[in-house]
């Protein structure tokens, strides 16, 4: 494993914990080289999974790449890691068990979706606005209308959250 401080190939493990909910082993390591503590996280790949792009191009699966959407469509959001986590790791399960070879990236984009869409509403309307490529207001107010609970046309909200040449914007 290399050392995320000097790159060193050679550490040591002094700490491994399984996680049972996500199927992980986390392992605390230090760096022959430098001394440095990091932690790694290993999981078990059942095998490769690709992505069929809607171009039809095959990409292999990369969950950083899904981890990182999630994580800008989370910005300022009282979101944790260990949420984001939660959901990744559940949805890596979810298309592994699938067994296909190649998943299409609208499954991929709407179990994400839907996990944000249960977590928080707003990361939600996000993360689909980019997904779906929204380039029409009508596009969000079909979605945020779909939203259970969300707040109808007239209706207000108790904390305001959206200014307008310093004034409220309804």
């Amino acid at each position: 494993m290399r050392c995320p401080y000097c790159s060193g190939l050679e550490s040591q493990v002094k700490d491994s914990r399984p996680d049972e909910n996500d199927g992980t082993i986390r392992r605390r390591r230090v760096c022959e080289k430098c001394g440095a503590k990091f932690s790694t996280v290993e999981r078990v790949q059942i095998r490769d999974i690709f992505v069929k792009k809607r171009d039809g191009r095959l990409e292999a699966f990369d969950i950083d790449k899904i981890k990182k959407s999630i994580k800008i469509a989370c910005q300022k959001r009282p979101i944790t890691d260990p949420q984001v986590e939660t959901i990744t790791s559940s949805l890596h399960r979810r298309l592994e068990a699938l067994n296909e070879e190649a998943i299409p990236s609208d499954i991929i984009g709407n179990m994400v979706s839907e996990s944000l869409s249960v977590l928080d509403p707003i990361a939600f309307i996000r993360f689909v606005s980019v997904y779906k490529k929204f380039s029409k207001i009508s596009e969000f107010q079909k979605i945020i209308s779909e939203i259970p609970g969300a707040y109808k046309e007239g209706e207000t909200c108790d904390t305001p959250t959206t200014f307008k040449d310093g004034k409220l914007f309804q």
